[in-house]
């Protein structure tokens, strides 16, 4: 123990401030790793690994064990290699993720015309998604936002149609050939029906009530996993109205709430000309999070 104390009031002796900066670069490196893994099958593999690893090492430097010190050296840099195969979608989504976050938030003008195009557009959707919560008819509304959803419209019938009330609740109608899939929304026209989304593999869906989640749930979960798109669900068990962004959920909304959500992420910005915000832009480094204000 007294070796132990000895060698740590050494390193601190050896201390200065550019070792400081050395190892707050490595933590900084570390923690955003974390971050974009948080909430993937990752996490609890790396929390198996990292338990193994410190009884592994605190048994070869206690005990002289040549045989099974080998055997521990054999294995640590396989399993390194290991985890990037093995979970290949998640660390691609949180590297996806990463690279929405670098582009920076843009502030920009728009007409009064485009202003009431989106504004028509939401109140159609909220019109819309009430009626169908109502009626607990399911549906699936993906609204486009800076990520293309072109690959996932072709998987779907084109419509090309503007967006409205009447239309949304007759292509949800149940039975009807394009109830079951996702719309998809982009430029205030209903681009194609009947979509194919990607299903979330986030660790969120075995937690809490949302492993309960259906399809169409998952789906919404998983698209804006992928993209940064906003997606609406209507449940078609209880008739609840969720929405999703950025992996994330917020279920049991009323019209009033939903609205307000979408208006937040597409509210009209007034001024003379575009800027950056820079603090929006290492705010969404972090959290994810890419409002349109």
């Amino acid at each position: 123990m007294s070796d132990l104390l000895t060698e740590i009031a050494y390193l601190f002796q050896r201390l200065n401030w550019l070792s400081v900066l050395d190892l707050f670069l490595v933590t900084a490196v570390f923690y955003a790793a974390l971050l974009l893994l948080r909430d993937t099958q990752v996490m609890v593999l790396l929390r198996g690994v990292i338990f193994m690893v410190i009884v592994l090492a605190l048994m070869t430097s206690l005990i002289s064990l040549p045989a099974f010190s080998w055997l521990f050296k054999t294995i640590v840099p396989a399993l390194l290699f290991a985890i990037p195969v093995i979970f290949a979608p998640e660390i691609r989504r949180g590297l996806e993720k990463l690279g929405r976050a670098g582009t920076p938030t843009v502030m920009r003008t728009q007409s009064s015309t485009q202003n009431k195009q989106i504004e028509s557009t939401i109140r159609a959707i909220v019109t819309a998604s009430a009626r169908l919560s109502a009626r607990e008819h399911g549906a699936l509304i993906v609204i486009q936002r800076y990520d293309s959803l072109e690959d996932y419209a072709k998987t779907g019938v084109r419509l090309n149609a503007a967006v409205t009330p009447e239309l949304l609740l007759q292509i949800f109608y149940p039975n009807t050939p394009l109830h079951d899939g996702a719309v998809i929304i982009a430029d205030n026209r209903i681009v194609a029906g009947a979509c194919v989304m990607p299903l979330s593999a986030s660790g969120i869906l075995t937690k809490s009530p949302e492993r309960q989640m259906g399809l169409r749930h998952r789906a919404a979960l998983g698209t804006s996993e992928a993209t940064d798109a906003i997606t609406v669900v209507v449940s078609e068990e209880t008739g609840s109205i969720s929405i999703a962004h950025s992996g994330r959920m917020i279920r049991r909304l009323d019209s009033e709430r939903l609205e307000n959500i979408l208006l937040a992420f597409y509210r009209p910005v007034d001024g003379a000309a575009s800027r950056v915000r820079i603090s929006d832009w290492l705010r969404s480094l972090f959290t994810g999070d890419q409002r349109i204000k």
